[in-house]
């Protein structure tokens, strides 16, 4: 929260994410297919960009000309840096591994129609439940369509 100019305070948010990809469109393809949409394409500086919204986020994707191999922040335990995308699903979805299925099978459709598009999905860890505090979380991971981290998360016995 920041002091506004009648000396009270006011609210912010984050707004959004970026993600620097190699192929943009494989990237808006991958992100439409968890429920993303395009708000705004435009370009930045030298190259592509746009930003989308979903999952109650935005995020920015921005392409890189000639890119390097990016780091696997979820499997190199050494890994500094930022770690992954976290999406809460506990208000829209009951069961994270049924969720979990048909987003493979949704992945698996689209890649055969969309090939030069859309790969099958990539899943780092099955839901597992984790203790957090005083809650029980349902917790998997998927890779985006440039191997970045994405988690989903779920409060157990939520209300």
């Amino acid at each position: 929260m920041v002091a506004n100019g009648s000396g009270r305070l006011a609210s912010s948010s984050m707004h959004h994410a970026s993600i620097r990809t190699a192929n943009i469109h494989r990237a808006i393809a991958f992100y439409e297919q968890l429920g993303f949409v395009v708000n705004e394409r435009f370009t930045t500086g030298y190259t592509l960009a746009c930003w989308m919204s979903g999952l109650d986020g935005r995020i920015e994707l921005i392409q890189i000309p000639e890119p390097h191999p990016a780091a696997d922040a979820f499997n190199d335990e050494h890994y500094t840096g930022y770690y992954h995308l976290s999406f809460d699903l506990t208000q829209t979805v009951a069961d994270l591994p049924q969720w979990l299925e048909e987003l493979q099978a949704k992945f698996v459709a689209a890649s055969a129609e969309q090939p030069e598009q859309i790969s099958p999905l990539k899943v780092l860890l099955e839901p597992t439940q984790q203790m957090i505090g005083d809650r029980v979380y349902e917790v998997a991971f998927i890779a985006d369509a440039d191997g970045l981290p994405l988690e989903f998360i779920r409060v157990m016995n939520h209300e």
